[in-house]
């Protein structure tokens, strides 16, 4: 019996030894290559290093959007004992914001992994580094940082959460923003936690290029924070303005007010994050009449002081009817623009055959696009003569029947001002790469010569005119020589013109007789209609602010070079209404002092004086300067009455001083 029980026990140890030969056999040899890839997939993982996103800068080096190091804390509920949820909801409350409960309540779900905490900055993030928890796990995660807000956020775009650009130059540049991804493989333990890293199947990310913009912060500033005072002054819906370097093709800034937030681009709607300044299209009014003018000068089908029966007013043109906001019977053709004549210039434009208006438009540019790169942008419709009505070109002629992006129609008033040559606009001055080596730098982009150079010249005295002398008055600057074009024109709502709803619009330059800038203001149905007295007043008040910050705009008008004395400048760029101001000490502009003993050149008394009429006089006096603060001035180095030297310099401090009941410019 004790021999039985002994040759059982025997027996089912072969056996027992027998399968484990067999389940060896079948681990080591037959299933190896199997088992062996298994293992290898939940012990490594080959992880995706991100590449840092490119950095953006203004033209001037000023940093727009950066990056900021967040991590997201993941928690595997698999790896979470229960003892343990208690203690760390406590931990995770006392270092963020939520309570105790919420974190329990998180950790009650269902499934395998779940968030915790979304983009910790890497300070709060490096309190939790004592928490020894295997079940809790972070991952890198960037945000997309932009510094100042709103500020030009429909150039800039946003990054949505997958980190990718939408919008803007964000989307337009996504390949060199975005730079390239790299990868390492990650050997984990049993519990998920990192054992190593292999070097030598670790490749390096390439980080994203840099891009350097035409923008300039300041102009960008000045110009989103008057249109934001003109809206709420004129009461519009929304308006939209660009500044531009009319030699080059630069954008210099581009706003849209209202606009959003790219911080918090989720908040905001689509209209809102829309750029409307290449996306949408208006019929331009008035501002179109420069084109027209343009055209029939260069074919010489007119001339400045030949005059035109303006119908005292109301003309009547097949079945229909012209009317003009002023009533005159005779006007010259310089007087035709400066008091935005509709029946004025749909006469002139009877003397173009329709293929000649055509060629000059579209060589203008409309109806096609810009080709700026920045994405979302519409071509505008202008309907070749073939598809023209019998009203259609007296129509164009004044703005109608045709539409026009805002950056259209800058561009091509650009073409009309610089000497006749169409520039392609571009935003992009520049690429570099992390280590600042240029990659890219931009140049002007010829596409084609529109008009003459003495065409040039004589449209952009008759805009001077505009400015000086008619609808644009309210442009005008005592600092400058500006000129313009007013327009104002009904919005097409559901195929019909209203009677309330118009887009107010000025395009001005400055300095008028050698423009460095050009700017275009619109602004949707203001309660007061009118370009003139609406979008001129708000390009004033840019072009004054942008004067305060670069003097070198004055260096390049012919009118603020040498004259006699400073007199005779003030009075040559004051307002006819206005009394000129009396200049005690007369200096010459070129800064060569007198030499007689009785002709001592004194200091004036700057103090409870802007920061704008004080650089003039520091600028006609010769001096070197050194300003801090702004507003109004509080102290100057150098006592008033005390005799002053040429390149002497004058540091003058400033404060803000806020006045009631008047607008300070």
């Amino acid at each position: 019996m004790n021999n039985s029980r002994a040759l059982l026990v025997i027996l089912f140890v072969l056996l027992l030894f027998a399968a484990l030969i067999v389940k060896l056999v079948d681990i080591q040899i037959i299933k190896s290559e199997e088992l062996k890839y298994y293992a290898q997939r939940q012990q490594t993982r080959l992880e995706t290093i991100k590449a840092e996103r490119g950095l953006i800068y203004d033209r001037c080096n000023v940093l727009l959007v950066y990056n900021r190091n967040d991590v997201t804390f993941n928690l595997d509920l698999r790896m979470l004992h229960e003892n343990r949820k208690d203690d760390l909801a406590e931990k995770l409350s006392s270092v963020f914001v939520n309570s105790k409960s919420h974190y329990l309540k998180l950790m009650e779900q269902k499934g395998k992994t779940i968030v915790i905490e979304r983009k910790v900055p890497v300070e709060k993030a490096a309190l939790l580094k004592n928490i020894n928890l295997s079940a809790l796990f972070s991952v890198d995660e960037p945000t997309r940082i932009y510094q100042y807000g709103s500020m030009a956020s429909h150039l800039l775009g946003y990054v949505n959460k997958e980190f990718v650009g939408v919008n803007g130059v964000a989307k337009y540049y996504e390949d060199e923003l975005n730079g390239e991804e790299g990868s390492r493989l990650v050997e984990r333990d049993a519990l998920g936690r990192v054992i190593t890293f292999s070097d030598e199947e670790t490749k390096t990310a390439i980080p994203g290029d840099n891009l350097i913009l035409t923008i300039d912060k300041n102009y960008q500033t000045i110009l989103e924070e008057e249109l934001k005072l003109g809206l709420q002054k004129y009461k519009g819906r929304s308006a939209t303005g660009i500044l531009m370097d009319p030699n080059t093709g630069e954008i210099l800034a581009l706003a849209n007010i209202s606009d959003f937030n790219p911080n918090f681009y989720w908040k905001y709607d689509d209209y809102q994050r829309k750029n409307r300044a290449i996306t949408d299209t208006y019929e331009p009014g008035s501002t179109f009449k420069a084109f027209t003018m343009a055209a029939l000068i260069e074919e010489d089908k007119c001339y400045e002081d030949e005059l035109v029966n303006v119908e005292n007013g109301t003309y009547k043109f097949r079945n229909t009817y012209i009317r003009d906001t002023h009533s005159n019977q005779y006007l010259t053709v310089r007087g035709i623009l400066e008091e935005s004549s509709n029946i004025g210039i749909s006469k002139l434009v009877q003397r173009l055959n329709n293929d000649a208006y055509f060629k000059y438009l579209r060589g203008f540019g409309f109806g096609t696009f810009t080709s700026v790169t920045l994405p979302g942008e519409v071509k505008g419709t202008l309907k070749k003569p073939n598809r023209w009505s019998k009203y259609t070109k007296t129509f164009m002629s004044f703005g109608y029947e045709v539409s026009v992006t805002p950056l259209q129609l800058i561009n091509a008033f650009s073409a009309i001002i610089n000497g006749g040559i169409l520039y392609e606009p571009h935003i992009l001055k520049g690429r570099t790469d992390i280590n600042g080596k240029v990659i890219f730098e931009s140049s002007p982009v010829i596409v084609r010569r529109v008009i003459s150079e003495e065409t040039s010249a004589r449209v952009r005295k008759m805009l001077r005119g505009v400015v000086k002398n008619g609808t644009g008055s309210f442009a005008d600057s005592k600092l400058i020589p500006v000129g313009g074009k007013t327009g104002t024109s009904q919005k097409l709502i559901d195929g019909k013109y209203s009677k309330s709803k118009y887009n107010a619009s000025f395009i001005g330059f400055f300095p008028a007789d050698n423009p460095q800038m050009v700017c275009l203001i619109i602004v949707n149905s203001p309660k007061e209609k009118y370009g003139g007295r609406v979008a001129a007043p708000i390009f004033k008040n840019i072009t004054e602010r942008i004067l305060e910050t670069n003097l070198k705009i004055f260096q390049k008008s012919e009118e603020y070079k040498t004259h006699k004395n400073v007199e005779s400048k003030i009075v040559s760029i004051t307002n006819e209404k206005e009394v000129a101001p009396k200049v005690i000490n007369v200096v010459n502009v070129s800064g060569n002092y007198p030499n007689s003993e009785n002709q001592k050149i004194l200091m004036p008394d700057l103090r409870g004086q802007t920061v704008k009429d004080a650089l003039i006089k520091l600028n006609l006096l010769g001096l070197n300067y050194d300003i801090n603060g702004s507003g109004i001035v509080t102290s100057q180095s150098i006592s008033p009455g005390l005799k002053i030297k040429p390149n002497q310099v004058c540091k003058i401090n400033c404060s803000e001083t806020i006045i009631s009941g008047a607008n300070i410019y």
